[in-house]
C-alpha cells in the first residue's frame, strides 16, 4: 500500500484527488489537508477530517507521497516541508520556475523525487507530443489556451510547457509578425520561448489548449480539451504509483508513461 497525503484538498482539483485515491486498492488516504476546511469531514468512506497544517499531517500519518494542488502562493513551502522528511511529491499547482523546483529537489534527502506535471491528462500530454513533432516541419505556431475564470496563473502551465517543447523541436524560429502595429497592447499574445501564447479565462470552462500551425497554403490545428477534472485522476495515479521509482527533479506525465 502506497501512503498517499493530499494537499489542497477541499479545492475542485483536490477533492477529484482525494476520491480517485479512495477508489484504488493500492493506494491509502493518510492525510487531507486544507486549512479552508479545517475539521469538516473530508467525505463518504473516509473517516479522516481535513487536517489544518501540513507539517503537522506529515508527521501523524508518515505518508509515502504527498499530492499537492494548491496555489502558486502556497506550493514552494509545502514542496519544501514534504521533501525534508521524505516524502515523494506529486505537483499539479502550476506557477513557479523551473530554477525555484530545481532547489528544492536538490535540497531534498538522496532518493526523494519531486514530480512536477502541468497537466496530468493523458490526451493533453499527447497533444503536446504530437505538436513538438508537427514543429519540426512546420515552425510557424501559435497556441491558445482556455481556462476557468480562477485559475491563479496565466499563460497555464501547459501552454508553457508546450512552448518549451516547440521550441526544443523546431530548427528555426520564424518571425511572429504585428507586434509593432498592435493597436491594443498585448493583442498579439504573450511570447515563451520565442512562441505566442494567448490566454483565455471565461467561466464555464475547465481547461483547452490548442495549438495552431501555419504553413504554405495549409494549416494544422491539434487541440485537447478537459471537460471535467476527472480527466487529470488517471494521470495522477500513474504519478502517484511511479514517483517512487524516481529521484530529483522529474517535469512532465511523459517520463511516467514511458514505462
Amino acid at each position: 500500500m502506497t501512503r498517499v497525503l493530499v494537499s489542497g484538498a477541499a479545492g475542485r482539483m483536490g477533492r477529484e484527488v482525494v476520491r480517485a485515491v479512495m477508489a484504488e486498492g493500492d493506494l491509502e488516504l493518510v492525510a487531507a489537508v486544507d486549512p479552508a476546511a479545517a475539521g469538516n469531514p473530508v467525505g463518504e468512506g473516509s473517516a479522516l477530517s481535513f487536517a489544518p497544517d501540513l507539517d503537522a499531517a506529515i508527521s501523524e500519518a508518515a505518508p509515502d507521497v504527498m499530492v499537492d494542488f494548491t496555489h502558486p502562493a502556497a506550493v514552494a513551502a509545502n514542496i519544501r516541508t514534504a521533501l525534508a522528511r521524505g516524502v515523494h511529491c506529486v505537483v499539479g499547482t502550476t506557477g513557479l520556475p523551473v530554477e525555484d523546483l530545481e532547489a528544492l529537489a536538490s535540497s531534498a534527502p538522496a532518493g526523494t523525487c519531486l514530480f512536477v506535471a502541468p497537466n496530468f491528462a493523458i490526451g493533453a500530454v499527447l497533444m503536446m507530443r504530437f505538436a513538438a513533432d508537427a514543429a519540426r516541419f512546420m515552425p510557424h505556431v501559435e497556441i491558445i489556451e482556455l481556462h476557468h475564470d480562477r485559475k491563479a496563473d496565466a499563460p497555464s502551465g501547459t501552454a508553457l510547457r508546450t512552448a518549451s517543447l516547440i521550441s526544443a523541436a523546431r530548427t528555426s524560429v520564424p518571425d511572429a509578425p504585428g507586434r509593432e502595429t498592435e493597436v491594443a497592447e498585448g493583442a498579439r499574445g504573450a511570447l515563451s520561448d520565442d512562441v505566442t501564447i494567448h490566454s483565455v479565462r471565461l467561466p464555464g470552462l475547465v481547461a483547452h489548449q490548442e495549438v495552431l500551425f501555419g504553413g504554405q497554403g495549409q494549416t494544422l490545428s491539434i487541440r485537447h480539451d478537459s471537460i471535467d477534472r476527472t480527466s487529470f485522476m488517471p494521470g495522477v495515479i500513474l504519478a502517484i504509483r511511479k514517483v517512487g521509482q524516481r529521484s530529483g527533479l522529474v517535469v512532465g506525465l511523459e517520463h511516467m508513461m514511458e514505462e
